[in-house]
């Protein structure tokens, strides 16, 4: 099937002074150019994953970069046969990614940006710690070699976390999330804490292995689009996931079948047949189960969706 879509993902920490506004005038923008996904509007910026056709999606980048707020935005670029999307969400929010960290403004300061061929080189030197800074569901599918991880649910809890390697002050700490947005506020925040030697990926795993063939990023990168995982690793690919039922090796991530449940797991083929796409036997059970056709993923139901609702202009 020819990819005539493309999925775009991007953040960029810019002022915007009336998001508000921003928001309506954005929406609508997307609806009439059919950009499907994700948009979320803060005071500090802009943190959007969007899908569409090519040229629609060339349009939304063209216009974007016009503006003089968003001219550095990084789009990392990915093909698709159809839209990864089913609605246009644009929202207007605190932040534009959660933490706990509105105090920092990424734009003052941040860890120095390495560019994926410089990561790539300066990955495996001996005093260099590379530290995941998503949540478990994430870099329990796919991480870099090595990688130090934290047990968190939510990027929220990343300043209690950093307290686990506080021994680790002296070294070269490299930081890398899915995109990069995590990172510019995670690094800015153990600079202030004392680490001296702080970095960051530049775009994330996703950067990583369009220019690099994401060498030594073991498993898959969880994403934020229908595809929910993807491969990124086109050199010394391997998998480190296991099923959440029998614990065999598998990177085939799923939604349990329970909408009460819906939570984001490993389940193999046999175990995801076996199970009809739950996750276990209560889950399988549950009066409510969505029918399973084997690929775990289940669209949301658009209910009479309309996407000129909340619009002041139509």
């Amino acid at each position: 099937m020819e990819n005539k879509y493309q999925i775009l993902l991007y953040y960029c920490y810019t002022n915007i002074e009336d998001p508000e506004d921003f928001r309506e005038q954005h929406h609508l923008f997307c609806i009439e150019n059919d950009i499907k996904g994700r948009v979320i509007v803060s005071q500090e910026g802009l943190n959007g994953t969007v899908s569409g056709l090519i040229h629609n999606c060339q349009k939304y980048m063209d216009t974007l970069k016009a503006d003089p707020r968003f001219a550095k935005i990084d789009f990392k670029i990915d093909t698709y046969p159809k839209h990864a999307f089913q609605k246009t969400h644009v929202r207007v929010k605190s932040e534009i990614v959660y933490s706990s960290l509105k105090h920092i403004n990424p734009n003052k300061k941040t860890g120095i940006h390495l560019a994926p061929a410089d990561f790539k080189k300066m990955k495996d030197e001996e005093d260099v710690v590379i530290l995941d800074c998503r949540s478990n569901y994430e870099h329990k599918v796919g991480k870099f070699k090595n990688a130090v991880t934290f047990d968190m649910d939510n990027f929220r809890d990343f300043p209690e976390k950093v307290k686990a390697i506080e021994n680790l002050k002296h070294k070269k700490i490299v930081t890398y999330c899915t995109g990069g947005i995590k990172c510019e506020k995670a690094s800015a925040y153990l600079l202030e804490q004392g680490f001296e030697n702080v970095y960051q990926l530049h775009g994330g795993i996703i950067k990583y292995g369009m220019e690099e063939g994401g060498e030594d990023f073991e498993g898959k990168c969880y994403v934020f689009d229908n595809r929910v995982a993807v491969d990124v690793n086109k050199v010394n690919p391997k998998v480190i996931s296991i099923c959440y039922i029998c614990s065999k090796l598998s990177d085939r991530m799923i939604n349990c079948a329970n909408p009460a449940c819906n939570q984001h797991v490993a389940i193999c083929e046999d175990c995801g047949w076996t199970l009809d796409g739950a996750c276990s036997e209560a889950c399988k059970c549950h009066p409510e189960k969505r029918v399973y056709d084997g690929t775990g993923y289940y669209q949301s139901k658009l209910n009479g969706y309309n996407p000129y609702i909340g619009l002041k202009r139509k």
